[in-house]
């Protein structure tokens, strides 16, 4: 049996204390949050607290919190020698105050509280100073069905800027998408099967061979008509840029 406390209360700190929570061999606890008001929902579930002075013992502490707050609250820990770990795809595990074992818990994924968030599908991507910490951060995984990967601070780097460019800018797409059809009063549900099709595609193909459309057959009076239809100086900006892009890895003159 594992057992956990988490600090923080977002996206997701709810979610990997649900998954906690539902796992036979977590013992959840303690919940810290230095505001209560969002923990106050689960105060019959778990025990909480905004006193970082009062947490208990644990086999492993984790800071979900915002990564600017990652080194502050790591310093603010009233313990030495215990594992702690951060979230964050991003923060570096040195941000962690050494007067502790340090790794990183990173679930690679995209997190909304009102969503439910199936965590068998989700890799973990951990990190630890010292090799005796890997085993019970890959045990921890295991335990709410997800996959580890052992991986280091700068592929970590690589996997977190990969990912905004494949969900965060790729959302912003749909975004954009959506906003095109609005204004000529077409249902953006219409795309929806096209978008769940290309997602389907990559996971037999590569986004190179994958790779469809006007830029790469660089059909020209398309993407010209294309771009007279765009009223956004913006849209018209990264029409041009993506379109440029694609050209480029495909070898199409510009």
């Amino acid at each position: 049996m594992i057992s956990v406390v988490i600090l923080g209360a977002g996206n997701v700190a709810t979610h990997l204390y649900k998954a906690f929570k539902k796992a036979d061999d977590i013992s959840l606890v303690q919940w810290y949050n230095r505001s209560l008001k969002s923990l106050q929902f689960y105060k019959n579930e778990v025990e909480i607290t905004s006193d970082i002075s009062s947490l208990k013992e644990a086999d492993i502490y984790i800071l979900s919190v915002s990564d600017d707050a990652v080194a502050n609250l790591s310093r603010k820990l009233p313990f030495t020698n215990k594992l702690v770990v951060h979230t964050s795809g991003s923060v570096n595990i040195h941000d962690l105050d050494k007067k502790n074992k340090r790794g990183v818990f990173y679930p690679l994924q995209t997190f909304s509280k009102d969503t439910e968030t199936d965590f068998t599908e989700i890799p973990i991507c951990i990190e630890a100073l010292e090799k005796s910490s890997h085993p019970i951060l890959k045990k921890l995984a295991q335990a709410i069905g997800c996959k580890s990967h052992r991986i280091n601070g700068d592929q970590r780097a690589a996997l977190h800027l990969a990912a905004v460019f494949v969900n965060n800018f790729a959302n912003q797409l749909y975004r954009i998408g959506h906003e095109i059809t609005e204004s000529s009063g077409a249902e953006f549900d219409i795309l929806k099967p096209l978008i769940a099709e290309t997602a389907r595609k990559i996971e037999t193909l590569s986004p190179y061979i994958a790779q469809t459309g006007p830029a790469k057959r660089n059909d020209k009076k398309t993407i010209k008509k294309h771009l007279s239809l765009l009223e956004n100086d913006m849209h018209s900006d990264i029409y041009k840029l993506l379109t440029k892009s694609i050209q480029q890895t495909h070898g199409k003159k510009l």
